[in-house]
């Protein structure tokens, strides 16, 4: 099997070469990329905001053993601190110590007393130098511890601002994520708005069979109409003469009848102002 893959490996490989001769690689290669971005972009939003937030919460180990190891390094620190701390003290305590029989030695004596003792001049001589040596090396060893506490505090310092900024950066991508996921809501919501049919068919036929129902009816109001003059009443009034001729004759008539009534009205209107002018001499 893995024999026969391996051929065919090799004979798309030399097919590949005759084809696009050097250029096979490029277009290999192309082809790849173009394929990874097609699958890429063909992998849903809410998936891939799921697979995000599951990488947030891979954090969280990291982070852990982050806190553990600075939790570590500060004990360590505390712990050299107070030795740093012991070590000066003892350093002081020691200053003093080989300054007073410095100074007792500066007084020319035979013998030395200290705690009810006495002690000769040599000997004061040789315990100053035990002590001043002593003294050194503890000054020495203070320097150095001293330089590997800053060291190790600066680092502890570095490695808590570096926590506080995986903190931050953690809090802000769960932001972001629920940001990505309200934003991709809307989108699902807009598209099911505007993909959303509402379905008017039952309403329109129901308005349709009210109109046809209205429609019937006035039709058979209007039968109904005439029907009753259909059906050969006795009439009570004389029918309207139709003739042309008679309806000029009385058009005019009653025109003529009208300008009379006018003129009389004219007549008594004139005769009632020549009374009143001749009553009343100051309208003259």
């Amino acid at each position: 099997m893995i024999k026969t893959c391996m051929m065919v490996g090799a004979g798309s490989a030399l097919l590949l070469g005759l084809v696009f001769g050097r250029d096979a690689v490029s277009y290999v290669a192309t082809s790849a990329s173009h394929l990874h971005a097609q699958v890429k972009d063909s992998v849903p939003v809410e998936f891939e905001i799921d697979r995000a937030r599951k990488m947030i919460k891979d954090l969280t180990p990291e982070i852990r053993r982050n806190m553990h190891l600075i939790a570590k390094e500060e004990v360590e620190v505390e712990k050299l601190q107070e030795r740093v701390g012991k070590l000066q003290g003892e350093l002081a305590q020691g200053k003093q110590e080989v300054l007073r029989l410095k100074d007792d030695l500066g007084q020319e004596k035979s013998y030395y007393t200290y705690a009810s003792h006495k002690y000769s001049r040599n000997e004061v001589q040789n315990d100053l130098a035990v002590r001043f040596e002593r003294f050194k090396t503890q000054d020495a060893t203070r320097e150095k511890l001293e330089s590997i506490l800053r060291a190790r505090e600066q680092g502890l310092q570095a490695a808590r601002g570096k926590l506080d900024s995986m903190l931050a950066a953690r809090r802000q991508l769960e932001v972001d994520v629920e940001n990505l996921e309200a934003r991709q809501k809307m989108v699902e919501v807009a598209q099911t708005s505007s993909n959303f049919s509402f379905d008017d068919s039952h309403l329109s036929r129901t308005q349709r069979l009210i109109e046809e129902i209205q429609t019937r009816i006035e039709v058979a109001e209007r039968m109904v109409d005439s029907e009753g003059s259909l059906k050969g009443e006795i009439p009570l009034e004389e029918p309207k003469n139709s003739d042309v001729l008679d309806q000029v004759t009385s058009y005019f008539s009653d025109q003529e009848v009208e300008d009379a009534k006018v003129a009389d009205k004219i007549e008594d209107r004139r005769g009632s102002l020549t009374s009143r002018i001749q009553l009343d001499p100051s309208l003259n």
